[in-house]
């Protein structure tokens, strides 16, 4: 085993019996897996770029990589159950690869992963930046150091769609989530260091950059002279992104200076969708879960939006069941869903994450009582998407292509499309068809089917 001088070994699991150095004639191939949020993402973009910057490959197709890293979530227990079984089916179908597992879940539940026998390596969030640098002790590749803001872009995980991370951390401290206790504090990434990451993206073929982080809405308190509008219009303005995608906002930061945006420098380039966190509509559950709003104020915050930017997507995320949670406080929940009229909701089911206060909360709701609320809140966001993507039949929209052309792109307000089957280009002896990647253009809506939208290309 080869370890450099400044990793300290007993963080991290290493399986025996591999060779330390495994170079050769040939670039050694990195696959990356990314679970969870948008912010993943934006690291799992970092990490490519700084694997490619030190001399490996990342791997596509059905190739087998050297080196196989899961970038994890944890924010349910559901999200620890997908990360250990990508784990290990990554070892059963890479037997001589390096399993590396990174992430939330690697930090929150260390333990838990070391005792796994499908990974040779376990990285905490609290060394991320050092992930190239600790693989590449195991490898034997030389580590060229990390990738700066402005740096190429190496290799593009998303040919379609990048995320960029603005901030990280949460200093809310929610009672029923991790995420403060996996990702720290709140800090914002400096303003120029953003602008430099959207223009290499967009210089290296990128048509869309999705702005993210935990807490979008603070950014830039702990900068001077700068914060999210001052941020988002700088990023329109000094660089050429056709789409900027904004991952997610609360309800009190919708104040007429950022909406503004949408009509002025970022008219036909920030994209008309927004996704508001509901989690409950119960005003005593909302203070249980420390949230900082009520029902009334959610439903004040969509209005907003739509009345500000027309032809607006809003989607959300609700948690069912939450401790002391009544039929009442359901209902609640259910009547703001209705009112709101969103295009789409995340339903999620209570999970208790330990380290959190709400997992100490002494009037858990029953599981199975948890799971049939959620069908209920499921069954309800289902109509209101149906009834949002009917009202887009016979407009036209911007639709930017994942792949093959016409087979599945996204709208500017986030709706899925496909075209008509006489208008999608088949793929060709058998080759993936790229035809797509990149494009965006204009579509006219003819129809719903199911929760997709089918158009047809205006001409």
């Amino acid at each position: 085993m080869i370890v450099r001088p400044n990793i300290e070994p007993e963080l991290f699991l290493f399986r025996g019996g591999r060779k330390d150095d495994l170079g050769g004639s040939r670039p050694l191939k990195v696959l990356i897996e990314t679970h969870g949020c948008k912010l993943n993402t934006a690291d799992s973009q970092r990490l490519a770029n700084e694997f490619v910057h030190s001399g490996y490959e990342i791997a596509e197709g059905d190739g087998i990589p050297d080196v196989f890293v899961l970038n994890t979530c944890t924010v349910t227990h559901v999200a620890d159950k997908k990360a250990r079984q990508a784990l290990s089916r990554a070892r059963r179908k890479f037997p001589q690869t390096i399993v590396v597992a990174a992430g939330c879940y690697a930090e929150s539940g260390t333990g838990d992963l070391e005792a796994l026998s499908a990974t040779d390596i376990v990285i905490p969030n609290t060394r991320k930046s050092e992930i190239v640098q600790i693989v590449s002790s195991r490898t034997g590749m030389e580590w060229q150091g990390e990738v700066g803001a402005g740096d190429e872009v190496g290799h593009l995980l998303g040919r379609t769609r990048a995320a960029v991370k603005i901030q990280e951390g949460c200093d809310q401290v929610c009672s029923y989530c991790i995420v403060p206790k996996v990702r720290g504090r709140e800090r914002s990434i400096p303003k120029t260091a953003i602008i430099q990451q959207v223009q290499a993206l967009s210089s290296a073929g990128c048509p869309e950059v999705v702005l993210t982080g935990t807490q979008l809405g603070s950014y830039g308190f702990d900068l001077e002279g700068s914060d999210l509008v001052d941020m988002i219009r700088s990023v329109l303005e000094e660089t050429d992104i056709r789409r900027l995608r904004i991952s997610s906002l609360q309800p009190p930061e919708f104040k007429d200076g950022l909406l503004e945006l949408w009509s002025g420098v970022g008219k036909d380039r920030l994209c008309p969708h927004f996704h508001i966190p509901l989690q409950s509509g119960s005003d005593p559950i909302l203070e249980r879960m420390r949230r900082r709003y009520t029902g009334a104020g959610y439903l004040e915050a969509v209005q907003a939006a739509k009345a500000a930017v027309e032809g607006c997507s809003v989607t959300t995320d609700v948690i069912s069941g939450f401790p002391g949670e009544t039929d009442e406080d359901h209902n609640s929940t259910l009547e703001v869903l209705q009112v709101a009229e969103l295009a789409d909701a995340h339903i999620f089911p209570y999970s208790a994450r330990p380290g959190t206060s709400a997992a100490h909360f002494p009037d858990h709701v029953e599981v199975t009582t948890r799971a049939q609320r959620a069908v209920q809140l499921r069954e309800a966001a289902d109509a209101m998407a149906r009834t949002h993507r009917q009202g887009f039949v016979g407009t036209v929209r911007p639709v930017l292509w994942e792949g093959a052309r016409g087979r599945s792109g996204l709208t500017d307000n986030y709706l899925r499309v496909r075209l008509e089957n006489d208008e999608i280009i088949a793929a060709k002896n058998g080759v993936r068809d790229r035809s797509g990647d990149g494009l965006i253009e204009d579509v006219r809506i003819v129809r719903l089917e199911g929760l997709q939208l089918i158009g047809s290309v205006a001409g």
